[in-house]
């Protein structure tokens, strides 16, 4: 069925949908189908929870992480080890290295990789209010959690040499080497991941 066959809401929400990561026009038309399929209620229910997704979530203004109160509960939590800041690309991550339970520091997502070719710069990625963290003086050591791609070994080999330089008294680390070349964190297993945090090295 061509869009141009479909009645106008239906053709919205699936042009819509189709806009979100792995859904073509097809996926996308199969999903508005499965809705046209639920009870009203359990639809309008869906429809409520994206409005309230925006309203009611925002970044944590400590580690950037989504959350509905700020500072986060990770941030807020005073059992955690303030010395020990973990800096991941984006917020998966974050979810996967907690989900180990095997980490009790606290996190700075970057929200992105450096990356000259997607126009990620240094500014991209809001270095100001990492350095505003770290100049707080709490943190001792800064573990780089950003995967072995091109992009996060570039991004490593910058922020030790702006980190070095500006917070020489912080000790900057990386996982341990177990992650296969070109792995992201987020797709990591927990025990690869906590052997690789257990034996993370000096950078």
């Amino acid at each position: 069925m061509s869009a141009a066959s479909l009645p106008d809401a239906l053709n919205d929400v699936v042009m819509q949908l189709s806009r979100l990561p792995g859904l073509g026009p097809k996926s996308a038309l199969r999903c508005a189908m499965a809705l046209l399929r639920w009870p009203e209620a359990q639809t309008r229910r869906l429809g409520q929870s994206i409005l309230e997704l925006r309203d009611k979530l925002h970044l944590c203004s400590r580690c950037g992480a989504l959350a509905d109160t700020d500072p986060c509960s990770i941030c807020a939590d005073p059992m955690r080890n303030a010395e020990m800041l973990c800096l991941v690309a984006e917020w998966d991550s974050m979810l996967t290295l907690e989900g180990g339970a095997f980490y009790q520091g606290l996190y700075f997502i970057l929200d992105g990789l450096l990356s000259p070719l997607e126009n990620i710069t240094p500014e991209t990625l809001d270095l100001a209010r990492l350095e505003r963290r770290l100049a707080e003086g709490e943190v001792h050591e800064v573990i780089f959690a950003l995967g072995t791609r091109l992009e996060a070994e570039t991004t490593a080999h910058y922020l030790k040499e702006r980190i070095a330089r500006l917070f020489p008294q912080i000790r900057v680390s990386r996982l341990a080497q177990g992650i296969p070349l070109g792995a992201e964190v987020r797709y990591m297993d927990r025990e690869t991941l906590r052997q690789s945090l257990a034996f993370r090295q000096d950078l």
